[in-house]
């Protein structure tokens, strides 16, 4: 689906080139200060930094118990100090699971498995339904006023799957709420680009093309009257960066990705740990 009528967007991507924003095209790319080529700087390679890990090599449920450590250790940061004292950061699931049905009764029923010769579990979606996102709230009527969306394989698991991860982010953006994109799963054939590529097309109807060399995604979307998506690629092997999250179109706080992911990964058990080096 095709959302029309939005002309006033830009696409940004992080660079070392100057200290100040400066127009590279017409269409609205740019460039930010302090990061060296697609925005990763060797001074960020220091010993204490934490690779972004290759989480396809293990499944899904693994990098589900990190998605909600990580969303909580965020969550901790946010309302620790770094939002100004008239928002707060809460957790929210993607679904309401409150109306899931119920049966009336067990009597009857037969307990053991289908005898059948195939059975096939959904586990992406089962994920994806229990996904919890960071919403940023306002004081005065606790609206949500920004998200942060940490990308599951499940997101991009199916068509049905990725094109509501899509239109997710496109509704947000359309009534004024930021948006701090974070795929750290390879794209695919549903998404050769990332899921930014997919939400960018249907935005602006130019897709974005993400380096070979940085395939993964991070990307930081001011809901402004012109949409605006400030974009870092990254790849497995590098460490994380400050990625901005809006507050209002016109200020935005970092948020400390890599100190978060650390502390979220220290609770990954031990054998998967080593599994992902």
């Amino acid at each position: 689906m095709r959302h029309r009528g939005v002309d006033a967007v830009d696409t940004i991507l992080f660079d070392d080139r100057d200290r100040s924003f400066r127009e590279v095209q017409r269409v609205g790319m740019e460039f930010l200060p302090g990061r060296g080529e697609y925005g990763y700087d060797e001074r960020d390679r220091g010993e204490t930094a934490m690779p972004i890990h290759d989480w396809t090599r293990v499944d899904a449920g693994i990098f589900h118990d990190f998605h909600n450590a990580w969303i909580t250790h965020l969550q901790e940061t946010l309302n620790g100090g770094l939002l100004p004292s008239d928002v707060y950061a809460f957790e929210e699931p993607i679904t309401n699971s409150g109306s899931e049905f119920r049966s009336e009764g067990d009597i009857g029923l037969l307990t053991e498995p289908p005898k059948v010769r195939f059975v096939a579990k959904a586990q992406s979606e089962y994920y994806v339904r229990r996904q919890r996102t960071m919403t940023i709230r306002h004081i005065s009527d606790h609206r949500i006023i920004a998200m942060i969306e940490i990308v599951s394989a499940g997101n991009k698991s199916t068509s049905a799957s990725l094109q509501t991860f899509v239109d997710k982010a496109l509704a947000a953006l359309y009534q004024g709420i930021h948006l701090l994109l974070i795929d750290l799963h390879p794209p695919g054939r549903r998404d050769p680009h990332g899921l930014h590529g997919a939400i960018w097309d249907e935005l602006n109807g130019e897709g974005y093309v993400a380096p070979t060399d940085r395939p993964l995604t991070l990307a930081a979307y001011n809901a402004g009257e012109v949409k605006t998506a400030y974009v870092e690629p990254t790849a497995v092997g590098l460490p994380l960066l400050e990625m901005p999250l809006f507050i209002t179109p016109e200020g935005y706080i970092n948020v400390p990705l890599e100190a978060t992911y650390q502390a979220a990964f220290a609770g990954v058990p031990r054998f998967y740990r080593n599994l992902l080096g």
